[in-house]
């Protein structure tokens, strides 16, 4: 497919069909998209120390996020330089080598080849500085690890570009203490990454999808969670980020904290003034424990959504992997990172109210996709935004506008069409 009929699948309102279902196009997503960009690949809270690592995806390709013993970041390409062997099956752990299984060649975690068994047996100009595992650039934002392939691509800071701002006020979740990984859960859903990919910023379908959640709440939450009824939007951010904004009165967790606290937190109010916290401690960590009122999509594989990290990784064309990371205080009252994990579980959670009902909706987009293969999905939703609320110059809509899709799907454009 030539680089023109990329770009005649992607309309200013509506994607092709073919998009979800063409196991080609998926194939040159990995190379075009995935190995050409920046793609989260870990947080830093997940590499504690000297020798640690977590291993990871970028795109379908496996790699080792490591930090050495000089704390320095590296994300490495989880095969052996000798016949292709993964050298590490862990998921996460401490390592000061990582030797393949195969024939024992070892490697320190900033990837330089330690040792070859009987390296007498290679010829004598056998160089083992020159089979280091591959090194992907990396670099971070607010504790964020991002990897690329692409060593020409922009920094990653220009990279994100207006994001940031809204990473920044993410991150206040932490209350003060920093924000660090509580636990992951991961489960796979029979459709394409898009599909999750829209889901991020669509509000549209939240009254509709997640009522079995609106019904579990006290009526004082329902009113938080009414989404389309707060003078929300969703903002164009460029890049193929994007944010949709469903509580305002939650952008910015240090704003307004002499407001009344929720009754479903008096609770835990009153158990960290017990544990001998002061009122302005005591009401941050309350604000920050029920997390932010926007969704953040970082285009193509990652979401700061609410009060969790949602990874996305491509499998086939017709399969994902989600991965929802939960966070909290990094050093903040055990009370408070309880009570998040209990909040993400209500929702988030694999017998949550949210995560199995939005995981039927993606698997039947996708079963619906086979039908009338030569139609049109439609991104076509939204009036303006309210007024004032968006940044000057960023295209916006209401909270239940696509704009966010569109967004994405522009940046699948260029990226796919260059």
């Amino acid at each position: 497919m030539s680089n023109h009929d990329y770009a005649t699948l992607v309309r200013e309102d509506r994607v092709h069909t073919s998009l979800y279902r063409d196991a080609a196009i998926f194939d040159e997503e990995m190379d075009r998209i995935f190995k050409n960009t920046w793609v989260w690949v870990a947080h830093e809270s997940d590499l504690p120390g000297k020798n640690t690592f977590k291993t990871s995806w970028v795109g379908r390709e496996a790699v080792i996020v490591t930090r050495d013993r000089d704390l320095k970041l590296h994300v490495l390409l989880n095969r052996c330089r000798h016949r292709a062997a993964s050298v590490c099956e862990k998921k996460q752990g401490k390592a000061s080598v990582f030797v393949c299984p195969y024939h024992g060649w070892s490697y320190d975690p900033d990837g330089r080849l330690r040792k070859v068994p009987h390296v007498a047996g290679y010829p004598a100009d056998f160089d083992t500085s020159e089979s280091p595992l591959i090194s992907l650039r990396v670099e971070t934002y607010q504790g964020m690890i991002f990897a690329t392939f692409n060593q020409e691509i922009e920094p990653l800071e220009t990279f994100l570009g207006p994001a940031r701002k809204w990473i920044d006020l993410f991150m206040k979740q932490g209350a003060g203490y920093g924000v660090k990984t509580l636990g992951e859960h991961k489960f796979r859903f029979p459709g394409n990454w898009k599909i999750q990919l829209e889901n991020t910023t669509d509000a549209y379908h939240f009254p509709i999808v997640h009522k079995t959640f609106l019904d579990s709440l006290d009526e004082d939450t329902e009113n938080v969670f009414d989404v389309l009824g707060q003078g929300g939007w969703v903002e164009d951010l460029g890049n193929g980020h994007s944010v949709m904004v469903m509580i305002p009165d939650l952008i910015d967790l240090e704003d307004n904290l002499d407001a009344p606290i929720p009754e479903r937190f008096a609770e835990l109010a009153d158990e960290l003034r017990a544990e001998g916290h002061d009122d302005a401690t005591v009401r941050k960590v309350v604000r920050a424990v029920g997390g932010s009122g926007f969704n953040l999509n970082l285009f193509p594989n990652v979401a700061c959504s609410m009060a969790f990290f949602r990874v996305l990784r491509p499998v086939t064309v017709e399969e994902t992997e989600i991965m929802h990371v939960a966070i909290g205080m990094d050093g903040g009252p055990a009370a408070g990172n309880r009570m998040r994990l209990r909040l993400h579980e209500h929702f988030q959670g694999p017998m949550g109210f949210g995560t199995p009902d939005d995981a039927e909706g993606w698997e039947r987009v996708q079963r619906g996709a086979a039908a009338g293969t030569d139609l049109w999905i439609m991104l076509n939703r939204g009036v303006e935004a309210p007024e004032g609320v968006a940044d000057a110059g960023h295209n916006a809509g209401d909270v239940s506008a696509e704009t966010g899709m569109r967004a994405a799907y522009q940046q699948w454009k260029r990226m796919m069409a260059a």
